[in-house]
């Protein structure tokens, strides 16, 4: 049994998806992770992670949009608006996705569905230095 950390860093360069599946499998890859489980995180308020299509980019767009309208960028909405109409509709957002998951790793595949993929999911509008912890126990 072993663990292992690793922080991903992603630039964004405003609000979409930024998949990271990849980079996951490659960590995975070069340290020959067999079985186990593997934690992701993200130490942010104002981003998510999500497991998401990758197949058909209309999904991500849809996404953006749906969670557009749910959390508007109008500043008369809300008390929270510090750093910008995106301030708290970004936290909202955030709220409403996932600041970490966890994912099997069977014999050194990571198990994602056929059309799966792993996603940063920037919900604010300038870029932002984000970082996904990997934490993975297992053999």
């Amino acid at each position: 049994m072993k663990q292992q950390f690793f922080n991903l860093k992603i630039k964004t360069s405003g609000q979409k998806l930024y998949e990271f599946t990849e980079q996951t499998i490659n960590w995975i890859k070069e340290n020959n992770f067999n079985n186990g489980i593997i934690n992701l995180s993200i130490q942010h308020t104002s981003a998510s992670i999500v497991v998401q299509e990758n197949a058909d980019p209309d999904v991500q767009t849809d996404l953006i949009n749906y969670f557009d309208k749910l959390a508007p960028m109008d500043k008369k909405l809300y008390i929270h608006t510090t750093e910008g109409k995106d301030d708290m509709p970004a936290h909202i957002k955030s709220a409403l996705t996932n600041n970490q998951v966890s994912l099997s790793i069977q014999n050194q595949k990571l198990l994602l569905g056929t059309w799966q993929g792993l996603y940063l999911f920037e919900h604010r509008l300038n870029p932002q230095d984000r970082k996904i912890i990997h934490h993975f126990i297992g053999d």
